[in-house]
């Protein structure tokens, strides 16, 4: 099937390969092609609790015409692409799934050819929906992705690679039939009125691509199977319901996290050990109490207006910030809102420390990084803590969109930074509050960030045509909510905006609402944060690297470098300063060590600039010779000192006067036309003396 999808056709096709998945589906877009699969477990597996879906996506290097680097020239764990990609894909398809629903589903996504130009992301979501559709997996699709981007103040469905990198929105939208399910975006500092523009905009388009997928479902999908759906019996919750209302009413009236968690425990404990027999399992009448505590928390705030904790539905919990939180770091800060809580701590390096990422379009550099960590701790309880989770990464991701449009270039701020956050405390949101925190760690640091950034979480329950959104969500609501909407940007417009339903897609007119409600809530945060820190600090941190910038002619660039590195190699280990030579003359020089880096510099200098006659140099003596002293004045750049400049008598032999190794100041006194360079010793002293 095929259909215009922006400025190209999207093709879709099944049948073909991969036949025995209960799904699967190829999409060509210019010439990126993606292959998505969907494959269900025919049994369950005892003691689950939980939807067990799980999502992968895969680019392989053969997509680009590439051989992976490394040793192993094969693919091994996926990048930090792949993961994020993976994400995009499980988030607006998880909630269309029957609830109760306990039996393993895996969707796969693998990168068959890459043209370079068309990212492959949204391919492989709108995949996953079209495998899905077609398959006979209970599922409640189906939906489209496609990306937006402003460029020039244009709305392009779709953009390539190079149009994304001069964009000041890139938003990454998926729709179904009944509205908005899930969103990712970053932009320079853009209005509410012009993201909402751009849904509409890329609503609009994929409306054409679901009705695509209904064909194509008519075509050649399969039955549903009926599948097993777990549910709590009616009875076992009544029972439970009457048990434990009026008890729960008096727990949401209690001011404390902990103490509203350890009543509910208590109270689950009660239950079990009045209903469990042969028919009613312990895991049922836990169940069946979480479904009546959502229940009356959703009922609490649609009928009573009331949240759990008491704050109406745009209050947000109390903040307090708090710079240069620690005392060796490059840059710190500590931001607490209600009881989340984030530790961000900035470091600075060199050139050296920038992050190289081999990706399908490509090898590219990172210069700032953004890194979330989510410790067991931080929310009371114990765990394993091995590498990174995909909700961390997710998460740093997020926060480092967000900061993306306020950093400074290259060119005013030649640093590789590094952002860490470390979320000792959650309830709720601790991706925006990690904004806020990194925010303030920048600005600590010095870094030269053109605004400041706050970030604001904001969820919906949603009964009909009721809805009610709640500024700064605690963790309660978002677990028994509806939407998990996140919004960060400065005070001039959005540089970031995250979505996710558990429902099956929410109007435009809500979402503009949303917008709305969130704008508020990120000035307020703006107004605390600001009057911590309002600006970047003029000053580095004295354990900061130093780097100094100085240009040079570019032909002089391989004279700086040396045969294999041999002259920048030994300015780097006389003086243990960093140095990067860019294509364009640009050198950088880093050091902790002021006059170290100095040294480095006088060292570039002599090399890269010419030889100037008349100017005193230090030399250094390498070879004796009967009619004098070869000295280096720079890495690769020798010249003679005649026996008769070594001194201002007769010199009878030039070991009386100098040795191999010896240092000492010499004047340049010629350079004749085939660059070879004279120097003198005496010369230089007479001029020392005056």
């Amino acid at each position: 099937m095929k259909i215009k999808f922006g400025r190209n056709d999207l093709i879709l096709e099944t049948g073909k390969i991969a036949k025995q998945a209960n799904g699967a589906v190829t999409l060509t877009y210019g010439g990126t092609v993606v292959l998505v699969t969907a494959c269900m477990s025919t049994g369950i597996r005892e003691g689950l609790d939980f939807f067990p879906l799980t999502v992968e996506y895969q680019e392989k290097t053969y997509a680009a015409g590439r051989i992976p680097g490394g040793f192993f020239k094969r693919e091994g764990r996926p990048s930090e692409s792949e993961i994020l990609t993976s994400r995009l894909i499980d988030r607006p398809i998880h909630p269309l799934f029957p609830k109760g629903m306990r039996n393993e589903v895996q969707v796969m996504a693998i990168v068959l050819s890459s043209d370079a130009e068309n990212d492959p992301d949204i391919l492989a979501v709108t995949g996953a929906s079209a495998a899905l559709s077609i398959s006979d997996i209970p599922f409640n699709g189906p939906l489209a992705c496609c990306r937006v981007a402003r460029v020039n103040g244009e709305f392009i469905i779709n953009p390539t690679y190079a149009e994304l990198d001069i964009a000041d929105l890139d938003l990454v939208l998926t729709v179904n039939e009944k509205g908005v399910v899930m969103l990712e975006s970053k932009a320079k500092e853009v209005s509410e009125e012009v993201y909402m523009e751009a849904v509409k905009i890329g609503n609009d388009c994929l409306q054409d691509i679901i009705q695509a997928q209904n064909e194509f479902k008519k075509q050649f999908g399969k039955e549903k199977k009926v599948v097993e759906c777990k549910k709590v019996p009616d009875e076992l919750l009544k029972t439970v319901e009457g048990l434990s209302i009026e008890r729960l009413k008096a727990i949401y009236k209690l001011g404390s996290k902990d103490a509203r968690e350890d009543e509910v425990d208590a109270l689950s404990k009660e239950l079990q050990e009045k209903l469990i027999s042969e028919e009613c399992s312990a895991a049922m009448v836990k169940s069946a109490l979480v479904e009546v505590e959502e229940e009356q928390v959703r009922k609490k705030i649609l009928e009573d207006g009331v949240r759990v904790d008491g704050r109406s539905f745009t209050e947000i919990r109390p903040i307090t910030c708090e710079v240069s939180a620690l005392p060796r770091t490059h840059g710190s800060s500590i931001f607490t809102r209600g009881q989340t809580q984030s530790l961000a701590v900035t470091t600075l390096g060199t050139g050296e420390d920038e992050q190289m990422i081999e990706a399908l379009e490509g090898e590219k550099y990172k210069s700032f990084m953004l890194h979330y960590s989510f410790p067991p701790f931080s929310v009371g309880e114990t765990g394993p803590v091995r590498g990174p989770g995909r909700r961390e990464i997710g998460h740093g991701a997020l926060a480092e969109k967000a900061l993306l449009a306020v950093m400074p270039s290259k060119e005013k701020f030649p640093y590789t930074i590094r952002v860490v956050s470390e979320i000792l405390e959650s309830n709720g949101s601790s991706s925006m509050a990690t904004v806020c925190a990194a925010t303030l760690s920048l600005m600590d640091a010095g870094v030269p960030i053109k605004d400041t950034v706050s970030g604001i979480a904001l969820g919906l329950i949603k009964e009909g045509d009721k809805a009610v959104i709640l500024t700064d969500i605690a963790g309660l609501e978002d677990h028994f909510g509806d939407m998990d909407f996140k919004v960060a940007g400065t005070k001039n417009g959005m540089t970031a905006v995250q979505m996710d339903l558990k429902i099956d897609g929410i109007p435009l007119d809500l979402l503009a609402k949303c917008l709305e409600q969130s704008r508020e809530g990120r000035f307020f945060i703006l107004d605390r944060m600001n009057a911590a820190l309002s600006a970047p600090r003029q000053e580095l941190s004295s354990y900061a690297p130093r780097i100094e910038v100085l240009k040079i002619n570019t032909e002089k660039i391989g004279e700086l470098i040396g045969p294999g590195g041999k002259n920048i190699k030994k300015i780097i280990a006389q003086t243990g300063a960093s140095i990067d030579i860019q294509d364009d003359g640009t050198v950088l020089v880093g050091s902790n060590d002021a006059a170290k880096s100095q040294e480095a510099i006088k060292l570039i200098k002599a090399i890269a600039e010419d030889v100037e006659v008349g100017r005193i140099y230090i030399g250094k003596v390498k070879r004796i010779m009967n009619f004098g002293a070869f000295c280096e004045i720079a890495p690769g750049k020798e010249g003679l000192v005649h026996v008769s400049e070594l001194a201002s008598g007769f010199v009878k032999k030039v070991e009386d006067v100098v040795k191999i190794g010896d240092e000492f100041k010499v004047k340049v006194i010629g350079v004749d036309e085939l660059g070879r360079i004279n120097l003198s010793k005496k010369q230089a002293e007479v001029a020392s003396d005056k």
